[in-house]
């Protein structure tokens, strides 16, 4: 999550709801339910606010990152990409208040054909993800990014339901191609030796999938010999939103990039949507059903 790249783009007149020309036109129509959780994007100004000042305390308080000068004096992680970005949110419906008090968790999505008309995407600050664009132009690519839920909401239904929302978004959209940057804490790359060497040796994308590190602040993923590297232990140093990768079928780049910003050792994720593993396909639906709430809108 690449905060120092971003922060020379953001600009404290930024705080609007995402661009109507850019954005998908859900409303507060459903994605996915699971009891009292749903999941849907975010509807107006309001609903954005308060998924931003998520991300600001879970990335800032908990994490530790630094923020623009901007961010730092509304307590709102925030950048230019916000306003063109779709912004998926999990609600808990229990909690008092409107929609915006009950927002748990959030991931945000922008498309290619959105990135081309409004500067590109995120992770191009720190991987080429032009190159792996262009080398397949007949591909609809999906970014994902600033993934964070509330830390007492950090379960198997709040996650299944953000993928749920993924997946339904994805069908909607017809894409190809999910890819985004995923993070280790620390920016000291070495100190996840194991798991890096194992996305390299195990899980890393090739040929036409292959993407080089953009940023100067990158280093090998290849630290240890194959034989040296415990799948077993690699498994359990290994993030769990990167492993949650890993399971779906996704790749990775070879080659890490040190955010020291953020204070993380970012991977980038490739992950077509036509190697997904069959397993989650079914679990889902393959037409995103297991958690579809069918024609219910939230109030």
């Amino acid at each position: 999550m690449n905060i120092a790249n971003t922060t020379a783009l953001t600009d404290s007149n930024l705080h609007t709801a995402p661009s109507s020309a850019g954005c998908d036109a859900y409303g507060k129509t459903l994605l996915g339910e699971i009891g009292p959780l749903q999941a849907r994007l975010i509807a107006n100004a309001a609903e954005l606010d308060a998924a931003q000042r998520l991300r600001f305390r879970v990335f800032g308080e908990e994490m530790g990152a630094s923020f623009s000068q901007g961010s730092a004096a509304t307590d709102r992680d925030e950048d230019r990409f916000d306003a063109v970005c779709d912004h998926l949110i999990v609600l808990d419906t229990t909690l008092p208040g409107d929609a915006p008090d009950q927002i748990v968790g959030t991931y945000r999505l922008l498309r290619d054909e959105v990135a081309t008309r409004t500067g590109g995407f995120y992770s191009a600050g720190e991987f080429e993800i032009g190159t792996l664009v262009a080398r397949h132009e007949e591909k609809k690519f999906l970014e994902l990014g600033r993934s964070c839920v509330m830390s007492a909401y950090r379960s198997k239904r709040t996650i299944e339901l953000l993928w749920q929302g993924i997946w339904a978004y994805c069908l909607r959209h017809d894409i190809d191609v999910m890819t985004g940057c995923a993070s280790f804490p620390g920016a000291t790359a070495q100190s996840h030796a194991l798991a890096l060497s194992f996305l390299y040796h195990h899980a890393r994308a090739e040929g036409q999938w292959a993407i080089e590190a953009a940023s100067s602040d990158s280093v090998s993923m290849d630290m240890m010999p194959v034989e040296a590297v415990d799948m077993k232990a690699a498994l359990a140093a290994t993030p769990p939103l990167i492993k949650g990768y890993l399971r779906l079928g996704a790749k990775f780049a070879g080659t890490a990039v040190i955010d020291r910003a953020f204070r993380t050792t970012d991977v980038m994720v490739i992950l077509p949507v036509s190697t997904i593993s069959e397993r989650y396909v079914r679990y889902y639906g393959a037409d995103a059903g297991r958690f579809a709430p069918g024609d219910k809108t939230s109030s």
